[in-house]
């Protein structure tokens, strides 16, 4: 049974931290951040979270010339961390995220999802075949040279040192 995907973290709503009486007055949702802790809890460098930034998928206030990321922002740089490792473009994650904004029900952005997931899943399954394939030959070509030495009486571990490993 497929999980609905707000327990799989893709809404939101719940992750987001604005709307919909998910603790909008809780103390996290009032918790800021610096770049270097969500740096160091997401393992990404300061350079990624700017261009993040620049991208338009954050959107920290200023304190003086230091960033300053919401739990807001937090939960969105959260969303690219899996949208990235899921292999998504940086234009779909931005996308989805922007249509939670447009609508209440997230039901544009479930869809949308569901579409680039769908692509992700075939876009996988075809490099699966490929691999799949690859492997194949290359155990073919194992097994013929292991033939081949056999057949003139050569163990494979008497094989000549290769200069290039």
């Amino acid at each position: 049974m497929a999980q609905p995907a707000r327990s799989m973290g893709w809404d939101a709503r719940d992750t987001v931290g604005h709307g919909g009486g998910h603790g909008a007055d809780s103390a996290d949702d009032a918790r800021n951040y610096s770049i270097g802790a969500l740096a160091d809890e997401f393992g990404l460098t300061h350079r990624t979270i700017r261009h993040y930034e620049d991208e338009g998928l954050l959107a920290p206030t200023r304190e003086g010339t230091a960033r300053v990321y919401s739990h807001r922002d937090r939960a969105r740089l959260a969303l690219i961390c899996r949208g990235k490792r899921l292999g998504f473009s940086l234009a779909e994650i931005k996308e989805f995220l922007t249509l939670y904004d447009a609508d209440e029900a997230q039901l544009e952005q479930m869809r949308f999802m569901q579409r680039i997931a769908r692509r992700r899943i075939d876009d996988l399954e075809r490099q699966l075949q490929d691999v799949q394939q690859t492997l194949a030959e290359l155990r073919t070509i194992d097994t013929q040279i292991s033939d081949h030495f056999r057949h003139r009486g050569i163990t494979e571990t008497q094989t000549p040192e290769d200069p290039h490993p």
